[in-house]
């Protein structure tokens, strides 16, 4: 070496053929690495989405049920709330008599009335109530019908909760002319 050239060092080859097939090994093994951690993150983020639908489709199903369980139960509730509208009926009756002014009838019938407004059965159909085709029965209409309200109520109507039980069973007359109607 001369003088001039003394300060740099001298370039050595220190790549042989072994160390450049370790070299080109190394890089085919770093790219199949990351070929297998995209692989592989591709199939955990496809399960990540499969299990979110499968969790919600879990979810609507309880749902769904909790749904339909509720309205077996309310349908359940009024078919036997509906079964005690005769005996109802019957101590109404009773009751326009007198025959529940005091004894057992009248403790039997304040504690039957007292569950059953606990479940929430409600009457409907007193005299004077504007009548209505839904909520009604008219057996007898009297009058021209321009301002029908119930007359006699022959028969309660009952409702639980928003349910029609059973309709009113009435007669219908003219009430009194609506006050823009009395302007005129």
């Amino acid at each position: 070496m001369t003088e001039r050239d003394a300060d740099r060092e001298p370039v050595v080859d220190t790549e042989t053929p072994a160390a450049a097939d370790a070299a080109a090994g190394a890089a085919a093994d770093t790219e199949d690495t990351v070929d297998e951690l995209l692989t592989l993150s591709s199939e955990l983020e496809k399960a990540s989405t499969e299990l979110g639908y499968a969790k919600a489709e879990i979810a609507n199903i309880r749902r769904n049920a909790l749904v339909r369980i509720d309205q077996a139960v309310a349908a359940e509730r009024a078919s036997v709330v509906g079964k005690f509208l005769d005996v109802v009926d019957d101590l109404d009756r009773a009751r326009a008599h007198g025959d529940l002014e005091s004894g057992p009838l009248k403790a039997l019938s304040d504690k039957l009335a007292g569950v059953l407004d606990g479940l929430g059965l409600a009457a409907f159909g007193e005299e004077g109530d504007t009548f209505s085709p839904e909520l009604h029965e008219a057996v007898q209409v009297e009058g021209d019908g321009d301002n029908p309200v119930l007359g006699t109520v022959l028969r309660k109507g009952y409702r639980l909760g928003e349910r029609i039980l059973r309709t009113a069973m009435v007669t219908v007359t003219d009430g009194a002319p609506a006050p823009n109607e009395a302007a005129e």
